[in-house]
């Protein structure tokens, strides 16, 4: 299958290589927009290393997901204190709008005329001012996507800014700054990594340039996520997961998703839930439908040979067939209490908005097998 890969223009990995931050930056900018998701307090460490070498941070904080309105305050708060470079740190929410703010900077016209479904979906033209990014939970992978995902309050709804030209020009990815997560953190965040090594394993996008990626994203997943949840200070465990963290983004820029994120675009604007709690709790009734759907109308389908190596990858057994690989996903999330979507608001009346957004989301086209409505019903149904 033809594919294309981008990522980051550099990636760097391992436990200490934050301390790298402030020289790096230095060679990319004096004036920094720091966009944190942390508080003050820590984010003084990476004020000391910009300082250390000559690089001014003038910070911008990101408390929630951020809105379009944060975007556009970013966006002049970075003109207006002259910065030549954006660092994103924090979790995706920060990172997300780093590169949203970095390509604004540089990019002509308002925000609504680059976002997709809502906005005009114009194609960014000039790269941003260069951008570093710095995770400190291991969920997302927004270090090595082409998108910013931001809410639209007025629609409520997620959409995003997508091109290649968001790609970070540096990645710093130090597992170090994962211990501190609490528990429920450390599930949502890890179990939107697991499932972003999931869908485009199945994805009808897949490649031969994921591939391997993604079984062993899955493999650290489930040996090291409930141990990171459990026992935060396992440093192996921590490790496990910011690689799975990494590796699902790299998937996801390069190979799609599914329908577990179709529905999380929407839902996320509707509402107030962690993205990685809502992917936790559709991910098991998703994968149930698309592999009985996939039995029913294209039982020739490649997915279904992925679903049951997923199983075997998941469980260690080497007769594990996807049902087992489901069942394992369902007692994984009750290991680690992930709430039904109705403990965040959603009523049955909401579902079938969902189904109609969610039916549009770009991340739906990843899916393996076109989902049929009541097939959509079904699974927000169920996770109810």
């Amino acid at each position: 299958m033809p594919f294309e890969f981008s990522t980051a223009g550099r990636i760097i990995f391992g436990r200490g290589t934050f301390r790298q931050a402030g020289s790096i930056a230095a060679g990319m900018g004096r004036q920094a927009l720091v966009v944190t998701g942390l508080s003050a307090e820590l984010t003084q460490p990476l004020v000391d290393l910009l300082r250390e070498h000559a690089v001014t941070a003038n910070l911008f904080f990101v408390p929630h997901e951020p809105t379009t309105d944060l975007v556009l305050q970013g966006v002049q708060r970075a003109k207006e204190t002259g910065c030549d470079l954006v660092i994103g740190i924090g979790g995706g929410s920060a990172i997300d709008a780093g590169k949203a703010i970095a390509s604004l900077i540089t990019n002509p016209g308002d925000l609504f005329d680059y976002l997709e479904v809502i906005g005009k979906g114009e194609a960014i033209r000039e790269p941003g001012v260069p951008m570093m990014a710095i995770p400190t939970t291991a969920g997302t992978g927004a270090e090595v996507t082409r998108n910013a995902v931001i809410i639209s309050p007025q629609h409520r709804v997620k959409v995003s800014m997508r091109s290649p030209l968001m790609l970070p020009r540096v990645a710093i990815v130090d597992p170090e700054l994962t211990y501190s997560l609490p528990p429920a953190i450390t599930a949502s965040t890890g179990l939107d990594a697991l499932t972003q090594v999931l869908e485009p394993y199945v994805s009808s996008r897949a490649n031969a340039m994921i591939d391997p990626l993604v079984r062993d994203g899955m493999a650290r997943a489930a040996r090291s996520l409930r141990r990171a949840y459990e026992h935060g200070e396992d440093a192996d465990a921590r490790e496990d997961m910011a690689l799975v963290s990494l590796f699902g983004g790299l998937a996801l820029a390069n190979a799609g998703l599914g329908a577990v994120h179709g529905f999380a675009a929407p839902l996320g604007g509707m509402i107030q839930a962690p993205h990685g709690a809502i992917c936790a709790r559709l991910l098991p009734f998703v994968m149930e439908i698309n592999i009985r759907a996939l039995r029913a109308r294209q039982p020739d389908h490649p997915a279904l040979a992925r679903y049951d190596e997923i199983a075997r990858i998941l469980t260690g057994n080497p007769h594990a067939m996807a049902a087992d690989g489901v069942a394992w996903v369902h007692e994984l999330c009750q290991a680690l209490h992930v709430p039904p979507l109705s403990a965040y608001g959603l009523t049955t009346e909401d579902i079938p908005r969902v189904v109609e957004r969610g039916a549009a989301a770009s991340s739906m086209k990843g899916n393996p097998i076109p989902l049929t409505s009541e097939e959509m019903t079904e699974i927000l149904t169920r996770a109810l």
